[in-house]
């Protein structure tokens, strides 16, 4: 059996000298190197940024959307939509493991979900058996294979597969608002509705305590309502996160004139840069999740307007963000509602 690179360098095709996320072409024959497992994989969950391009794209046509996904596999070896650079992730039953990789504990017949991206995981499509227009998830006849040092979480026995897919996507949102959220401040999240939203709105509310405020930014009114009822925030702007000064205005009127300590953007569309940084106050943090985020609009936006804000990228990963994200799910039977009738 082949000797591996821990990082997965040995899969790099095109070009020479980078790691797996960045190449052109990565090498995805499905015969493992010494670290490596194989897997058998049964759904993929398109980044929402991707998808959206994807489904826009093709005009919500699913047998277009099925060429472009083919093709872009075909061509780099993974998923990795080129317009937007992003991937995704996904679940599957582990078929193979080499005996150098380093987790002695996982075991043949596991069913487990990636928490790296599928912008550097080789993949090799056999079928697309359908996709979920509404879920940004494909079901699939596939192999992939994880590398040494890829991420992973078997997928628990009290929770759907599909279900915890779903919120595995996205669980370094959540994970990183526990980290940075304090106790009795005031946190801003830019699309508050949508599947990351919920679960951001639910652990900023547990963080920052009977003092703190979670001020939710939505688009529609009927985004409002849905998150009405859901009781975990304690404001609600609506307006276009592309309008920095709508978005500036509503926030300041819902925090009694002040900006926010925290903002989290988790929107998947363009040009929302200044909506978060406008409403973060000096020596405040902006935690931009959302892959459809320009870095360079934001370092030349904020400079431009002489606010002196932390900005953080939208790493996928934190410490037992899996856990985490998970756990919101059996606290919040509303939360969980919400998931089961979208994603089951």
């Amino acid at each position: 059996m082949k000797i591996g690179n821990k990082f997965g360098v040995h899969r790099v095709i095109t070009p020479n000298g980078v790691l797996p996320q960045a190449a052109q072409k990565i090498d995805n024959t499905m015969e493992i190197y010494n670290n490596e497992i194989l897997i058998d994989v049964i759904t993929l969950n398109i980044d929402s940024a991707s998808f959206t391009q994807l489904k826009e794209s093709s005009n919500k046509d699913k047998e277009k959307m099925k060429e472009k996904i083919l093709s872009i596999v075909n061509e780099r070896g993974k998923m990795q939509n080129p317009v937007t650079g992003s991937g995704g992730m996904l679940i599957g039953i582990v078929k193979k493991i080499g005996p150098e990789f380093p987790d002695k504990h996982l075991k043949v017949g596991d069913k487990i979900a990636t928490l790296v991206s599928l912008t550097l995981t080789p993949l090799k499509i056999d079928k697309i058996i359908d996709i979920k227009l509404d879920t940004d998830q494909v079901d699939v006849k596939a192999e992939a294979v994880l590398f040494a040092s890829g991420i992973y979480s078997i997928l628990p026995q009290d929770l759907p597969e599909k279900l915890a897919l779903a919120a595995l996507d996205v669980a370094g949102a959540p994970a990183q608002v526990n980290k940075l959220v304090k106790k009795g401040n005031s946190v801003a999240i830019i699309g508050a509705a949508g599947k990351s939203g919920v679960l951001c709105c639910y652990q900023a509310m547990k963080k920052v305590g009977p003092n703190g405020r979670v001020i939710a930014v939505v688009r529609s009114e009927k985004r409002r309502q849905e998150l009405l009822e859901l009781g975990y925030v304690t404001d609600i702007v609506i307006a276009d996160a592309t309008n920095a000064v709508d978005v500036y205005e509503g926030v300041l009127q819902a925090n009694n004139g002040k900006q926010v300590d925290v903002t989290i953007n988790v929107v998947n569309i363009t040009n929302t840069e200044m909506s978060s940084i406008l409403i973060t106050k000096d020596s405040g943090v902006v935690y931009f999740f959302s892959m459809a985020t320009s870095f360079t609009k934001a370092a030349l936006g904020a400079e431009g307007i002489g606010t002196d804000v932390t900005m953080l990228i939208g790493n996928g990963y934190s410490k037992n963000h899996d856990k985490i994200t998970l756990n919101i799910l059996r606290e919040s039977g509303k939360i969980r509602k919400i998931f089961e009738k979208k994603y089951l």
